[in-house]
């Protein structure tokens, strides 16, 4: 019996919530995009064309939810426009426009 009090208990591996970081992590303010990296060579052209408008797409529907658009049917052509206005982008298109209503209606 006096060996098994001596045994060191097992450490408790942290629940999905709960943190693991030593010390709590600040979060940059403002926001500093990410450095931009060559996309991957041998693609076909459609693929980088598609690609780019997805993520086009994604900057402009959290654009949109930041100013307090958060349906769909709010996100007018116009108002997607005056979004990537703002946020120093060129005009999308009808297709990235619809892609991004999109988004917002999957996200829900």
């Amino acid at each position: 019996m006096a060996a098994a009090a001596l045994k060191p208990k097992p450490t408790r591996k942290p629940t999905r919530t709960q943190s693991t970081a030593r010390r709590p992590v600040l979060l940059d303010s403002p926001y500093a995009p990410v450095e931009k990296r060559a996309l991957p060579p041998g693609r076909p052209r459609e693929w980088y064309v598609t690609h780019n408008r997805r993520l086009k797409a994604m900057r402009l529907a959290i654009a949109l939810l930041d100013m307090g658009v958060y349906l769909p049917d709010q996100a007018r052509n116009d108002r997607i426009r005056s979004a990537a206005e703002t946020i120093g982008v060129h005009p999308p298109s009808e297709t990235t426009c619809h892609m991004v209503r999109a988004l917002m209606r999957y996200a829900r």
